[in-house]
């Protein structure tokens, strides 16, 4: 059976494809000598067998060894029929951490750097009819100040509120045939009070292109251009108009014929802005209900055992009473952001930036090229409805951070996509920002309170720790408290949560209303994210246990985060 058999990318889906995932032989390469022991040529030893696409630190991988390895290699064989053969044949990679190359019958293919973001090789003039070999080979190290990593942990174990590592491939590998002609990529820009999608189409080739737009199998709307190539952007009217909201996707199907070359794909219809300080969905007040979730497993470490538990987990957010998330310090793999779309549950795309030393200004070269690869990858999800980049840049190393660097990142998250609210840093230390946040791990409510009323007596703020001196709070801007609670509670003595653990379940209860309508009774607040949805390892504040069972009923929870804001229509 194939571990994860579902198409990884829904959104831009061909029927002709095939999933790499299952057993592949493997060994590590601490010496980082594996080329020179001609480890991509046929016949090399290798000693192990792993599951891809879970990382060996993982249970679910077969192997679970946890120590640092500064590289790896897996190998497998893959066959190819003549018809296969006959077009291009792509090999795409969901993420592999950290850096890699990639060899086809010996050949190399191409690799990537960056951990987080998909990628594709096209392989066609190394691969055959018949058996092919394929190689991958993998360098990681999360003590290198360049490499981002996230909540990677950079000792032995695990501390604080840094976890098990994850090396190599970590999502679906798989390949894809396609015709010379074809679509390249996509971006949509809906307009919901016009009921229009704007599409712009980059194309391989020249041929007729024609999309079609439907809604529960009827259809509602179709583009057709002649003879087309390049990059082309068309507009297709709707006759029927479906809003994307909270708790409804409502999602359009979409289909795209290029010549041979056929594309499934789907769009949300929906409009967001800041209007002042309030975010407005389809011109309502809404107010943002997040939840910090971290998108790590205890037997797959970064990647969810199954698809149902990438839904699950969404799903056990709704229960609790948010209509959405921060995906933190992690990108997330397409089919979570698909369900996200599907179930109408908004998110902010972020990055792992923790372990890259921003207060040094080459540190614009590890992030910038994977966050624009982010971007671009995931610009036509409905759900995202809001960018930002890096999280808590503290001052280290007897140095500030580097502020050209975050101002470059935030000012080229502007330049490609002018849709979305950009955030520059999650918490601190702000330069150049559309939004200020800030976290707020006050576990008085009354104290709580007070932080903010001043927002609403003459629309000024003044954060406790003074983070926000280095950049001031602008009245008027609008005003999120990105990270907030993180009230322990847990068995285990050697567990941390934020503050005093409550004595009893009524004190833990009364604590986390209090908090929350501190900020939900702010009418200056547009939007809070608590920490967190479930415990991660031995940082034990979540909602949830690591294993994903609940703390607290649900239904008790739900009314304390689900009730009404004083910002909302």
């Amino acid at each position: 059976m194939i571990a994860r058999p579902e198409h990884p990318k829904p959104q831009f889906e061909r029927e002709n494809w095939r999933n790499l995932n299952g057993a592949w032989d493997f060994c590590f390469d601490d010496g980082g000598s594996g080329l020179a022991r001609g480890l991509a040529k046929a016949g090399a030893v290798y000693d192990k067998t792993i599951v891809v696409p879970f990382c060996p630190e993982s249970k679910l991988s077969g192997i679970g060894d946890t120590d640092f390895h500064a590289a790896v290699w897996y190998r497998r064989t893959f066959s190819l029929s003549d018809s296969e053969r006959a077009g291009r044949v792509l090999l795409h990679f969901g993420a592999v951490d950290y850096k890699c190359r990639v060899y086809v019958n010996e050949t190399d293919v191409g690799g990537h750097r960056g951990g987080y973001v998909s990628f594709t090789l096209d392989i066609t003039d190394a691969a055959k009819a018949g058996e092919n070999l394929l190689v991958v080979a993998c360098e990681d190290d999360t003590r290198d100040p360049m490499i981002p990593s996230g909540k990677q942990s950079d000792r032995y174990g695990s501390y604080g509120c840094y976890y098990t590592r994850t090396t190599g491939i970590w999502q679906t590998v798989w390949l894809e045939f396609v015709p010379a002609t074809r679509m390249l990529s996509t971006r949509y820009y809906p307009d919901a009070a016009a009921s229009t999608l704007t599409v712009q189409a980059t194309l391989a080739g020249t041929a007729d292109l024609c999309a079609v737009a439907s809604y529960e199998g009827r259809e509602v709307g179709r583009a057709e251009l002649k003879n087309v190539g390049g990059t082309v952007t068309f507009a297709i009217p709707l006759s029927e108009t479906h809003l994307w909201e909270i708790g409804n996707g409502r999602l359009y199907d979409l289909v795209f014929d290029f010549g041979p070359d056929r594309v499934k794909s789907y769009f949300g219809l929906r409009d967001i802005r800041m209007d002042g300080m309030k975010f407005r969905l389809n011109g309502k007040s809404v107010f943002q209900r997040l939840v910090l979730d971290q998108g790590f497993y205890p037997d797959g470490i970064y990647t969810a055992p199954s698809d149902e538990e990438l839904k699950n987990d969404i799903l056990r957010s709704l229960a609790m009473g948010f209509n959405g998330a921060r995906p933190h310090e992690k990108v997330f793999e397409e089919r979570y952001l698909y369900y996200c779309d599907k179930l109408g549950y908004i998110v902010w795309g972020e990055y792992p930036n923790w372990g890259l030393d921003h207060t040094m200004p080459e540190a614009v070269y590890p992030i910038l090229p994977e966050w624009i690869e982010e971007m671009n990858r995931d610009f036509n999800h409905p759900a995202i409805v809001g960018w930002c980049p890096f999280n808590e840049t503290w001052d280290q190393h007897h140095c500030r951070q580097y502020d050209p660097l975050l101002s470059l990142v935030y000012r080229t998250a502007k330049a490609i996509d002018p849709t979305r609210p950009v955030i520059d840093t999650s918490g601190n230390f702000h330069v150049e920002s559309d939004i200020h946040d800030v976290h707020d791990y006050e576990q008085k409510p009354a104290t709580m309170v007070e932080h903010f009323a001043s927002l609403v007596l003459d629309g000024t703020y003044v954060e406790p720790m003074k983070r926000s001196e280095r950049q001031p709070y602008t009245p008027g801007k609008p005003f999120f408290v990105s990270e907030y609670g993180g009230i322990g509670w847990s068995v285990d003595e050697s567990a941390w949560g934020y503050g005093n653990t409550p004595k009893t379940k009524e004190e833990f209860l009364e604590r986390l209303k209090g908090l929350t309508d501190a900020l939900l009774d702010n009418p200056k607040i547009f939007a809070f994210c608590y920490t967190q949805l479930t415990d991660v390892e031995q940082e034990q504040n979540g909602l949830y246990t690591y294993d994903r069972r609940p703390k607290f009923p649900p239904e008790v929870i739900h009314p304390i985060f689900s009730k009404k804001a004083a910002i909302e229509d």
